[in-house]
């Protein structure tokens, strides 16, 4: 079992262990992961993941936080401890396609910072290909806390675009980012930064997001895998999180990253 949000693959690990009897793996979660939208609701996780993490020959977790609470609720897998997101490892490259783009652009490598900002939960029925019914209480949370949660990556933009020779590049890391980027970062900026800030008006793959991470001085925002490609790529790369993302985000201190760790919950 990869890497997850959660002990996501537990349909497939459960018939895996009565139907062959074989053993396995748990590499790499958040545990529980599932988290209530209510932070004052206690944080449960379910008999059959304690029974199937119990059971596995090891059990990794992405961040320390889940790897206590699973001890704590009984988890007694004979090897467990922390383990890097998978993502860490990816070297997945589309040379041409980042190159192409930051020569359109006026985008010179390692004189461009990207930014990826974020909602408190992804808008899926934004999305046609997903057919995700619209959810009020979700986009609600989303309305109340999008100029909270962002503008204080506007206020970076402005600061590097006017105190730095660097460029902005507002890009995303999931295909309702691309929207989001421009209403409420460049739309919103002033028209003397507006000049040294690109807007990608298109969702990417994995593959171009590298390549162009990796020309770039360094990630900052409200995701966690971009910054995870950039920093297992050597490019320094700050994380801002949330509540309703889980404890993942932890993972930037049990690498050593703390001073990188946002909590946008907290001033």
């Amino acid at each position: 079992h990869g890497s997850g949000p959660s002990l996501v693959g537990r349909k497939e690990i459960d018939r895996w262990r009565k139907e062959t009897s074989k053993p396995y793996g748990v590499y790499g979660i958040t545990f529980p992961g599932v988290y209530s939208n209510d932070p004052k609701v206690a944080v449960t996780a379910s008999p059959l993941d304690i029974e199937i993490l119990s059971n596995a020959r090891f059990a990794f977790f992405r961040d320390s936080i889940s790897l206590d609470f699973a001890k704590a609720n009984g988890v007694t897998s004979p090897v467990m401890g922390f383990c890097p997101d998978g993502a860490f490892a990816v070297d997945l490259r589309n040379e041409k396609a980042a190159i192409d783009f930051l020569k359109t652009h006026g985008l010179e490598e390692g004189k461009f910072m990207c930014v990826i900002p974020r909602q408190r939960f992804t808008p899926y029925w934004e999305i046609p290909s997903k057919k995700t019914a619209f959810d009020e209480v979700k986009n609600a949370r989303n309305e109340a806390m999008r100029e909270h949660d962002n503008s204080p990556l506007r206020e970076a933009i402005i600061a590097v675009v006017r105190e730095t020779q660097m460029k902005i590049l507002i890009c995303p890391e999931d295909e309702t980012q691309v929207k989001l980027g421009k209403e409420i970062l460049f739309d919103k900026l002033p028209e003397d930064v507006k000049s040294k800030v690109v807007w990608r008006d298109r969702y990417w793959i994995t593959d171009e997001a590298v390549s162009t991470y990796i020309r770039s001085a360094g990630l900052f925002g409200l995701e966690m895998h971009s910054p995870i490609m950039c920093i297992g790529n050597g490019v320094p790369a700050l994380v801002g999180r949330f509540f309703e993302q889980t404890s993942k985000g932890v993972m930037w201190k049990d690498i050593g990253l703390s001073d990188w760790l946002f909590d946008m919950d907290n001033e």
